[in-house]
């Protein structure tokens, strides 16, 4: 019979898969209590939770969860961030400690129910962020509808440039 404590690790374990969009299984062993609260901090700021658990119980909540193809990446020190943001934005802070340290080092990741290799990982964190893509389509949107309303903007004040002009001529007509 298992112990509750186990049991509501689980469940909350499963939750996290289940509501999260995009999830990185990695190897943190080597990283120091420093560069763990560091990687932790960084990661909480990308709205990213990372957590250690045993193997056992994390293959519990992927399996009660639906999720297939993890299994054999769950041996040896294993820490899960969880994303519920932007995936690339995880993907990044992940990929600058490994840089910078070497360390945590991916095993897998999915990113909307899709499982890649770790290779795949930098790919991931080179994609801009999702506030950048959005802020690129608003600038692609704009650009035609500014260029339309500087062209309309010219019509009108060469109109009233005329306009001015022909009454500057008919006061001077009127006044000689």
């Amino acid at each position: 019979m298992p112990k509750p404590e186990k049991v509501q690790a689980v469940a909350e374990l499963k939750e996290l898969f289940e509501n999260a969009n995009s999830f990185f299984v990695t190897d943190y062993q080597g990283l120091n209590v420093a560069d763990m609260t560091d990687l932790r901090r960084d990661l909480r700021k990308s709205d990213v939770r990372y957590l250690i658990a045993k193997n056992t119980l994390l293959k519990l909540a992927v399996s009660q969860a639906g999720i297939a193809g993890i299994d054999k990446h769950l041996s040896g020190p294993t820490a899960v961030a969880f994303a519920h943001g932007d995936p690339a934005a995880a993907a990044k802070v992940i990929n600058e400690s490994f840089k910078k340290r070497e360390l945590p080092r991916v095993k897998v990741f999915s990113v909307e129910n899709e499982l890649y290799a770790a290779e795949q990982l930098g790919r991931l964190a080179d994609l801009p962020s999702r506030e950048q893509l959005l802020s690129q389509l608003v600038a692609d949107i704009e650009s035609p509808i500014a260029a339309v309303a500087r062209m309309i903007n010219g019509i009108f004040q060469e109109l009233v440039g005329t306009v001015d002009a022909l009454a500057d001529k008919k006061k001077a007509q009127e006044g000689s």
